[in-house]
């Protein structure tokens, strides 16, 4: 054995995979036999967008969808909450004319995961389709990963969230 070889072993960052040929497994960390690592990547500043829309079912008002027996809420009004532990951001948002909305953070948000993350409607903007239907209840809708944004300031993690369905109680009653 080499006294290379031996100062690899030697160290708690190698594997010796074979006792008939020496083929040795470096985990990484400092310098090696082969030379030194790359250096870390700079800090990145990674901010998110999340993006959906806020529909409701089985009122035929303005911009109704047939196939989805739905019709857009425009200016319901929504936050995007991260939380983790005692840290925690809101960032508060607003559906256009068609009921589509997108949040965009602009500070960075690489403390939480996007199981941290969720989007809350809390209520429809229109009295009479005010009974949530999906997701049931308050809970928030949970982040779904679609791609990476390159921007100017960093990187964005685009996320969606799908449909926010609200109901009315009477649907005679839209």
């Amino acid at each position: 054995m080499t006294t290379t070889m031996a100062y690899l072993l030697a160290s708690n960052k190698c594997v010796l995979l074979s006792l008939s040929v020496v083929v040795v497994l470096c985990l990484g960390g400092g310098a090696s036999a082969m030379g030194s690592l790359p250096p870390p990547p700079p800090m990145v500043n990674f901010s998110i967008g999340v993006q959906g829309v806020v529909w409701c079912n089985t009122c035929r008002y303005p911009g109704y969808f047939a196939p989805m027996d739905a019709s857009p809420l425009p200016g319901s009004k929504l936050y995007l909450r991260c939380k983790h532990g005692l840290r925690a951001l809101t960032v508060a948002g607003q559906c256009g004319p068609g009921g589509y909305f997108l949040i965009q953070t602009s500070q960075q948000v690489s403390a939480f995961t996007s199981q941290q993350c969720r989007v809350y409607v809390p209520r429809s903007p229109v009295r009479a389709c005010g009974v949530p239907a999906y997701p049931a209840g308050r809970r928030g809708m949970p982040l779904k990963f679609q791609e990476f944004v390159k921007r100017d300031n960093g990187l964005q993690g685009m996320y969606s969230v799908g449909n926010r369905l609200f109901r009315p109680k009477n649907p005679a009653k839209c």
